[in-house]
């Protein structure tokens, strides 16, 4: 597999936490939104992870970022709690300069996109959800035993999260990646260490347990798909198919796999993928690969609605020279004016950036 080079950047969310974010690839912009083992850095050497940015990388501007809490984010913040990581997700899409995006939500990320998609409707076009649940486990309707396993986890992260040992991490291993090998299980489980302190996670799941965004999840406005592990060890699949029932018009795609994280080399992987592929926003179609890089950066502003006036003051470049560089742009797209410029190149991911 290449290197998978990224260029990681820092905002600060409303609460003053540090939040990191780093995109790969180019074409139309995805946005993941962030779940709770990540690490910018070392997703990229992990082999549960690396496919993953590998394939959604190779078509899309993909964005991913570390919640607070985690990874290359501020790791003792004054706030960890739902709200917080749906301002995260704000922060970080204000400051890549996005428009509007297709959105990514895995695990209890899915929580938090939907959250995200319901107050900014104006910005994201697609949805895609995976693992997901709309309720935390102690929102659900549990057993005394059902309840109890439910606190349970959370002493045993607070008591083995750092611990050089796996024994008490293996626990959560086991149930994110059962078919995995004894190499990704030790993998995954040194990972897992790496993400976050103790202390975090089992705040982290303290607060997953309480997540309930049923009402929210009726609000989606944009086209949504939800896929869901059959024997999902992690998260019933019941809670995914629900999450589908509760999205206006979604369509719910069952895998045959008992990973909650999918490994690259089961056939759940490459029907996810094709089925994510076929949602998402098509590349940019082959005649946008005969423009300059000036060209392209003319076009991004034609798409954002600038007239010529404004585009040369924005290149510092004359008007003439501005209506020149168009003239040449509408002959390799093969389009007679500007409104058609305009269509063409906003189906393309164009003018998706705020000016």
């Amino acid at each position: 597999m290449t290197a998978l080079r990224q260029q990681i950047q820092f905002c600060v969310n409303p609460l003053g936490a540090r939040i990191a974010f780093a995109t790969i690839g180019e074409g139309p912009p995805l946005v993941k939104a962030a779940n709770w083992v990540n690490h910018l850095e070392y997703d990229l050497k992990n082999p549960v992870w690396r496919h993953w940015i590998a394939e959604l990388s190779r078509d899309h501007s993909f964005l991913r970022y570390d919640e607070s809490g985690c990874g290359l984010s501020d790791w003792n913040v004054s706030e960890l709690s739902f709200d917080a990581w749906v301002r995260d997700l704000e922060a970080v899409a204000d400051a890549s300069g996005l428009r509007r995006f297709s959105l990514l939500g895995i695990s209890q990320g899915a929580a938090i996109a939907i959250a995200y998609a319901v107050r900014h409707p104006e910005r994201v076009d697609r949805l895609v959800l995976y693992g997901a649940y709309a309720r935390g486990r102690l929102k659900r309707e549990l057993t005394p035993v059902q309840r109890e396993e439910a606190e349970t986890t959370v002493k045993f992260a607070e008591i083995g999260w750092s611990r050089e040992s796996p024994a008490f991490r293996q626990f959560f291993t086991s149930q994110f990646i059962p078919e995995g090998t004894l190499e990704e299980h030790r993998s995954w489980s040194e990972f897992e260490r790496m993400t976050t302190s103790p202390s975090n996670a089992a705040r982290f799941m303290q607060v997953f347990d309480e997540i309930d965004v049923s009402d929210l999840a009726t609000r989606i406005a944009c086209p949504a798909l939800v896929l869901h592990a059959r024997h999902d060890e992690r998260v019933p699949f019941e809670e995914g198919r629900l999450v589908a029932t509760m999205i206006p018009g979604a369509r719910f795609v069952p895998l045959e796999s008992r990973n909650h994280m999918l490994l690259e080399r089961e056939p759940a992987w490459k029907t996810w993928l094709e089925e994510v592929r076929a949602f998402l926003p098509a590349g940019r179609p082959a005649a946008f690969a005969g423009l300059t890089p000036r060209e392209l950066d003319l076009l991004e502003l034609i798409a954002q609605g600038l007239d010529n006036s404004q585009i040369a003051a924005r290149l510092e470049r004359s008007e003439k020279t501005v209506r020149n560089h168009i003239t040449s742009i509408f002959a390799k797209l093969e389009v007679e004016n500007r409104p058609q410029a305009i269509v063409l190149a906003r189906n393309a991911a164009f003018g998706r950036k705020i000016p």
